[in-house]
């Protein structure tokens, strides 16, 4: 270490307050975290590109430091779907400090990354309060059956009105109109339970039918109709 020729020359003063950090919860206990290897926790991050064309949810499980499990979803740019795929080789087995300076390929994860690091070292965690924390494999649990994202893409127009197109439940096909022509319901297909059973060899049309599902009043509908069509 050099010191200039000022702080040589000065001194010693006795260092007299000198109490722990602040502890941070962490999978159901209180941590004085001093070094990388004490953070530990399962959350999730935002984040978007400079033009805010798309945007990440990142999804990390931290063990003593390190990224044992990631789920990277995104919306709103192709490419950054291929971006995805590389983080999700890249980031496991890296130090969060390491990921956080870690060229994630794409301006939304790597936001989202930033975003979620700050979650995780002060202790704001999903698994804060949680004793062991999550499982590895407890990122694709937020994906529920059939290993889908959920997402919802909705289109309107002062003109026509709104027009669903996808729901959490999945593909939307038809959309239940009452009387007034206000929606009152939708049906809707599961993509991951359809893709599932027709690679368990069910016939593609059997398949359709029983991931088929409704949501709302839908057999009340005065009138039905194909939000893609109508």
């Amino acid at each position: 270490m050099v010191y200039s020729k000022e702080v040589e020359n000065m001194c010693c003063v006795a260092k007299g307050a000198n109490h722990e950090n602040a502890p941070i919860p962490e999978e159901g206990k209180w941590i004085h975290a001093k070094e990388i290897k004490d953070i530990s926790g399962f959350s999730h991050g935002i984040g978007w590109c400079a033009p805010q064309q798309g945007t990440c949810k990142l999804s990390l499980n931290v063990k003593n430091g390190v990224i044992e499990e990631c789920l990277v979803e995104t919306v709103g740019c192709s490419g950054m779907t291929h971006s995805a795929a590389m983080a999700s080789e890249i980031l496991p087995g890296k130090t969060i400090l390491e990921a956080l300076n870690t060229d994630l390929v794409c301006d939304a994860i790597n936001t989202a990354m930033r975003e979620l690091f700050l979650q995780i070292v002060y202790g704001r965690t999903q698994s804060a309060f949680s004793e062991g924390g999550l499982v590895v494999g407890a990122g694709l649990e937020d994906l529920g059956k059939g290993l889908v994202s959920q997402v919802g893409t909705m289109y309107g127009t002062k003109l026509k009105g709104t027009r669903y197109l996808q729901m959490t439940e999945g593909y939307c096909t038809r959309m239940a109109l009452d009387k007034n022509n206000e929606v009152i319901g939708y049906e809707f297909v599961h993509m991951g339970k359809l893709m599932q059973w027709i690679k368990e060899g069910m016939d593609a049309n059997e398949a359709v039918k029983k991931a088929t599902g409704t949501y709302g009043r839908f057999k009340d509908a005065v009138k039905y109709i194909d939000p893609r069509k109508e």
